[in-house]
């Protein structure tokens, strides 16, 4: 994959990003994205992942999304894919369907359970069992795919420890994975401790944190809450007295996630994968803060 970045003003290379959206329900979603995707496109990133959800109308909008991206613009486009839901042959059709239209980057996934974060978790009974078993599968299929993968600085909920979750993690880098992309993540001391314990058990992949502007604090922290990221006191009380005023709001957002941004490129970090949330402001602003300025243009959409 070739990656393309704009120098810094000092001379030094500018971070590589990575951006996610996800697939639009509605008309009025569908061009929210594409003028997030437009705004964002001149950052050239690595490449913009869309996630997906169990059942086909989820899989199919993924899948439509996918394919605009490859025909109207030059971004590399990503393909999330989970275990859930869907037997082998189904999901090995849908590897081949994206394979055929020129994907070549999946982020293979376990997925959340059927019934929601919370539920007890079980994958179809002919289904791939594992996120290691579906890299594996894809990789046996078309060695050309480059598979990005699940990390949990806090470990995943529903380990028995930090070392059974790193286990996890290493099934996945031995089926084939080429980069970790964390959960969502508030201190930056948590994704330290993460990277030097999965480096003590020689996983060498890159393990890419993962970035979330809080646009709308309530609403995002319970999201990541279910999903087993804590959310400091510092951050609740930066927000504290802020529902009603949404353009404070989002000041203060870009302010928080710039900050955590700059301090983790001040650490050694060279490469974010942002959780866009369908929106463009916060992200393309903490992305000039890192150095980063358009770069030619898209081809029109």
């Amino acid at each position: 994959m070739t990656e393309t970045v704009s120098p810094v003003s000092n001379g030094h290379r500018a971070p590589k990003i990575s951006f996610e959206f996800f697939p639009p329900k509605t008309e009025e979603m569908e061009r929210n994205l594409w003028e997030t995707i437009n705004r964002l496109a001149p950052l050239t990133p690595n490449f913009v992942s869309v996630t997906y959800g169990a059942g086909g109308s989820t899989r199919e909008r993924t899948h439509s999304t996918i394919t605009r991206i490859l025909r109207e613009t030059d971004l590399l486009p990503a393909a999330h894919l989970t275990c859930v839901g869907s037997s082998r042959a189904e999901i090995d059709e849908i590897v081949d369907r994206y394979h055929e239209v020129g994907v070549r980057h999946i982020v293979a996934l376990r997925g959340d359970p059927p019934a929601g974060i919370g539920t007890p978790y079980f994958t179809h009974p002919d289904g791939y069992q594992s996120s290691a078993e579906l890299v594996a599968g894809i990789k046996k299929r078309h060695p050309d795919i480059e598979i990005s993968v699940s990390a949990y600085p806090e470990k995943h909920p529903e380990a028995a420890s930090f070392d059974t979750d790193i286990d996890t993690l290493k099934a996945k880098v031995d089926a084939g994975a080429n980069r970790a992309i964390t959960q969502v993540f508030f201190d930056n001391d948590l994704y330290y401790r993460y990277v030097d314990r999965v480096r003590a058990r020689g996983i060498d992949i890159p393990i890419v944190p993962g970035i979330m502007p809080m646009h709308n604090f309530k609403q995002a922290r319970n999201f990541v809450t279910r999903a087993g990221t804590s959310v400091p006191d510092w951050l609740a009380e930066k927000f504290d007295g802020l529902d009603n005023d949404a353009e404070t709001r989002k000041l203060v957002a870009a302010t928080v996630a710039a900050g955590q941004v700059q301090k983790l490129a001040k650490h050694g970090v060279d490469t974010f994968h942002f959780y866009t949330m369908n929106r463009a402001d916060l992200v393309f602003a903490i992305s000039h803060l890192l150095g980063i300025r358009p770069h030619g243009a898209q081809k029109a959409a």
